[in-house]
């Protein structure tokens, strides 16, 4: 075969007319495509290693777009074991919830819009109530994420001024956003106390000058500090403030509804239990342990609340008409101290090992001998994590299927099940390849079951 060369590789237009039945994809969108395959393929031929007709060339080139032009968010079969994994989306919804939501937003919806009177409505009206009563508050708002409910509340109380916040509570919660650079990006200065491992009470009196504006403390949710070791208890922290007329800010991170049910459901303390001390606001998590969307929920004193939501920050991170509809009907999801299956996270969370293993030998008979075989597949006990740094110290216990393949590596494995037809993605460890079942709706079983064998 002659060699390939530049001029073999054939044009766009000649390509975008392969591509004639794509109608539904913007023309331009094709285009970008197009020449980003062509260049691909221009260096491949340019070093030597590309071997193939002007005919194959665009064969290859229109097959490539089929996959590059698919649409790119797509359903997959969360194998990690990880309920709240940040890159699969955190907390999951079931189908029957998304439709509710679909048929309450059909068209037009009164988001801002008060259908008694007539006249211009709240959007936080649709969740506040049922959120104070829940967390115990005066008030409540919901903003994008619990990264934009701190820097909202430290904008408004704190711009200009001095926020105190100890040495151990300095976290940083996920993709590099630290405590530190959210109170700068704020128009704060942060004042740190204490210690990394201890903080005392006057450590914060001492502090506490004419430019103080906020005190702040930061769940450490994610991270445990053990051993010689002393901090603040809230209910000190808030008389502190009270005794200087300072507001006492928490952010929980992870946030929480229910109490911790011990070998059944692990939990954070509850909002409303840390409502009892008092402190001014507090800010949390609607996507972790709620179960919701993503969102940052704050609930503290009515008086806060209200120039938060007429602080000019507000209208950049307030919630559309889909997180607030999904998050109503989370809340609903809860009772005293229960929830219902429609709250997706928690059931997950709480489905006992013994219930998991049942569901690992039902799979196991369903796959091929031959596969199980050549893929070395058998059940294990397993410990996962809640994931997005909630419940750092907590090991939940679950079941896995675990792989050790006789013909290639568990990396090559591992990526035949992340691009297959059924996207799975699982994890390795000690060169053994791992699909948990913790994380799997009982619907995907079947899937699974597809995807290991066509693997």
């Amino acid at each position: 075969m002659k060699k390939t060369t530049l001029k073999d590789i054939p044009s766009v237009d000649k390509i975008l007319l392969e591509l004639k039945r794509f109608k539904h994809i913007h023309h331009r969108y094709l285009k970008l495509l197009i020449n980003k395959e062509i260049i691909r393929i221009r260096d491949e031929i340019k070093k030597g290693n590309y071997k193939k007709k002007s005919k194959d060339i665009l064969m290859q080139i229109v097959d490539n777009i089929l996959v590059l032009s698919s649409e790119r968010l797509v359903n997959v079969i969360n194998g990690t074991g990880i309920v709240l994994h940040t890159g699969l989306g955190r907390a999951p919804f079931n189908a029957k919830t998304l439709r509710d939501v679909a048929n309450n937003i059909d068209g037009y919806v009164n988001l801002e819009f008060n259908l008694n009177d007539g006249k211009r409505g709240d959007r936080q009206d649709h969740i506040r109530e049922h959120i104070c009563a829940i967390c115990e508050s005066e008030s409540s708002l919901v903003v994008n994420n619990n990264a934009a409910a701190v820097m909202l509340t430290i904008n408004q109380i704190a711009k200009g001024g001095e926020v105190i916040v100890s040495r151990g509570e300095l976290v940083e919660i996920g993709g590099s956003f630290r405590i530190p650079d959210i109170i700068e990006a704020s128009g704060a200065q942060l004042v740190e106390v204490g210690t990394t491992n201890r903080t005392h009470t006057n450590d914060y009196a001492e502090a506490i000058n004419k430019n103080t504006r906020l005190i702040l403390s930061v769940h450490t949710s994610n991270y445990i500090i053990k051993g010689f070791t002393k901090s603040i208890q809230l209910n000190n922290l808030v008389r502190i403030g009270k005794k200087f007329d300072i507001p006492v800010m928490v952010d929980w991170g992870s946030g929480s509804f229910i109490k911790r049910k011990k070998q059944i459901l692990p939990m954070d303390i509850p909002i409303n239990t840390i409502m009892k001390d008092q402190p001014d606001i507090v800010t949390f998590s609607g996507d972790k342990l709620i179960g919701g969307p993503q969102s940052g929920i704050i609930v503290g004193k009515y008086r806060i609340i209200k120039q938060l939501q007429n602080n000019t920050l507000y209208r950049g991170f307030r919630c559309d008409k889909i997180t607030i509809c999904l998050l109503e009907k989370i809340l609903r999801s809860y009772k005293l101290n229960a929830f219902t299956n429609e709250n997706l996270t928690l059931k997950m969370l709480s489905t006992s090992r013994n219930r998991l293993l049942n569901r690992g030998k039902k799979i196991m008979s369903f796959i091929d001998k031959g596969k199980i075989k050549s893929l070395g597949i058998s059940l294990v006990p397993s410990f996962v994590e809640a994931g997005s740094g909630s419940l750092p110290e907590d090991k939940i216990e679950s079941i896995a299927l675990i792989f050790n393949p006789r013909k290639f590596d568990c990396s090559k494995l591992a990526r035949k099940f992340r691009v297959g037809d059924i996207p799975v993605v699982g994890y390795i460890k000690k060169n053994k390849f791992y699909i948990d079942l913790k994380a799997i709706l009982p619907h995907q079983l079947k899937k699974l079951i597809q995807a290991i064998n066509s693997v």
